[in-house]
């Protein structure tokens, strides 16, 4: 079995966000279960000297964009034990960002969905399935059974669609997509491309894949109704049967208190003193007040609204009347900077924020941390609170997407559960669940610890999930059961066309006259049938009217 991610970033080399640690970490996991997984992306300006200088230069070709002749060179790494292809082209990927600025992003990621495509053939590559993801790869798919499925290298290659974040679809101007993929009008109607006047890259994976999986099951649940379809919930309605939901998982090497070299002490469920050492050393670096039994709440997280910072916002003056410290790591929207900027110098010693990317301080912030606050407006899968739970740290959870299918309540009745949840997005319902861990922290230390540890011996490594995504390659791959079936209704045509076996003789002899003939017979038949037609109807209506 053969396959090929498309993708727009990936761990180590590239990321903006939790579809690089997807599509960094899951390849890996799905070579060992036996599978031929290679991945392809852009060769951006922002991938560190170390790794280019590994690539080695495959080939170079021009991609015809429209009126457009592009370079396009292809490079390639091995990197744990997967073959890494990047699509070079300085015009569009060398730049100071990766997404969103230069307003021609609908030409330099339809550029690379082409690019892929082309590049399959001459790099020696035959994928049995296009595994694609997010909006940046969306077009594959559409393109795939538009205009290159008729051609023998891909007509058995079946394409895969995965949504990371449906808020996210890649959404432009019908005529730019024209000019740039040469898509003709009858594509662009509420059935394929077009979605609110608009070109839509992600409608148009979801239209044209085989099969359509997204990050956690919640998730799939959810995005098939209006309040977080994002006006694409009757489309995936639509296409439920061909809809799954797979959570993710996160690379449990990396993140390994056991063995992580980036955290002041190492240490495990069964000892856990090396999580105090982390806490009081995280105090120190970012200069807050160091105390032992005051709780640490973090959060790492992107600053936007979807991350649940409105609740934030309007409660942050109850949330530091707890007897608490609070951290933040994470770049964003300038409100929320200006919030957590405008709480760290009114709380000094108390508050610490950071805006910046910074993995090495994130590890550090999961390790001394003591809980970690996720009160999401949606969230797809989430990352961060697996990782937290790895730690030992407890997260505190808005029941929603992948935090649902992670984070089990903790019940004092059975002592299940392994951190605290709230349903509603409200800010009241947030700082009670806050409220309520902070006195179980405080009050129940063994209960606490029993969490700890349960958290810690969870397993949130991708072998499950993996083993999900080869079921659904053994799906897309598996004959129709149609096949088996369409032979028998060609069977009752052949009849009928008994009765014309005499023609082709005369057709032989007089071929000019054999084709007037047969039209003539068409012709007739014509007739005939719109005479029939109203005379049925007419008896119709004769016969109620009796």
């Amino acid at each position: 079995m053969k396959v090929l991610f498309a993708a727009s970033e990936c761990v180590p080399f590239i990321k903006t966000g939790g579809l690089a640690d997807v599509v960094g970490a899951l390849p890996p996991v799905l070579k060992a279960a036996g599978v031929d997984v290679r991945v392809i992306l852009p060769l951006y300006s922002e991938i560190g000297e170390t790794y280019k200088s590994q690539m080695r230069h495959v080939l170079e070709f021009e991609i015809d964009l429209g009126w457009r002749k592009q370079y396009c060179g292809v490079k390639e790494l091995t990197y744990a034990g997967v073959v890494w292809y990047f699509i070079d082209n300085r015009y569009y990927f060398d730049r100071p960002y990766i997404y969103g600025l230069g307003g021609d992003e609908y030409e330099r990621y339809g550029f690379f969905c082409r690019a892929a495509l082309n590049a399959l053939p001459l790099i020696g590559f035959q994928p049995d399935i296009l595994h694609c993801h997010d909006w940046q790869s969306g077009m594959i798919p559409a393109l795939l059974k538009i205009q290159y499925s008729h051609l023998p290298f891909y007509e058995n290659m079946r394409a895969m669609q995965t949504i990371h974040n449906l808020q996210y679809q890649g959404i432009f101007s019908i005529r730019d997509v024209q000019d740039c993929l040469g898509l003709g009008d009858g594509l662009f109607t509420a059935d394929k491309l077009e979605a609110y006047g608009m070109a839509n890259y992600l409608k148009a994976g979801l239209v044209y894949a085989d099969e359509i999986t997204t990050v956690s099951p919640s998730y799939a649940e959810e995005i098939t109704t209006a309040y977080y379809g994002e006006r694409l919930d009757g489309l995936l309605r639509a296409r439920r049967g061909q809809l799954a939901g797979i959570l993710n998982g996160i690379d449990i090497g990396e993140y390994d208190p056991a063995n992580d070299s980036m955290i002041e002490k190492t240490y495990t469920g069964k000892d856990l003193s090396g999580k105090a050492a982390c806490k009081a050393a995280l105090q120190r670096e970012l200069g807050l007040m160091e105390s032992p039994d005051t709780p640490v709440v973090a959060m790492v997280t992107r600053l936007s609204g979807q991350k649940g910072l409105d609740l934030i916002d309007h409660m942050i003056s109850r949330i530091m009347e707890e007897d608490l410290q609070f951290v933040v790591l994470g770049k964003g929207d300038a409100r929320y900077t200006d919030l957590f900027a405008w709480a760290e110098s009114a709380y000094p010693g108390r508050v610490a924020a950071r805006f910046e990317m910074n993995p090495s301080l994130a590890h550090r912030i999961y390790a001394g941390a003591d809980m970690f606050l996720m009160p999401s407006l949606f969230e797809p899968c989430g990352l961060s609170q697996m990782i937290s739970l790895r730690y030992g740290t407890l997260p505190i959870v808005r029941e929603t997407g992948g935090l649902r299918d992670t984070v089990l309540s903790y019940n004092e009745y059975t002592g299940e559960g392994n951190g605290f949840t709230f349903f509603n997005y409200n800010a009241h319902d947030m700082i009670n669940t806050l409220h309520r861990a902070i006195e179980h922290y405080k009050e129940k230390p063994d209960m606490w610890h029993a969490m700890m540890v349960r958290g810690m011996e969870g397993d949130y490594s991708w072998n499950k999930s993996a083993g999900e995504y080869v079921t659904l390659y053994e799906k897309l791959l598996a004959p129709p059961a149609s096949a088996v079936a369409e032979p028998k209704p060609k069977r009752a045509p052949a009849k009928k066309s008994a009765a014309r076996t005499a023609k082709p003789a005369a057709k032989t002899a007089k071929p000019a006259a054999a084709k007037a003939e047969k039209t003539t017979a068409a012709k007739v038949d014509e007739l005939t049938v719109a005479k029939e037609k109203p005379k049925r109807t007419r008896a119709k209506k004769t016969e109620l009217k009796e």
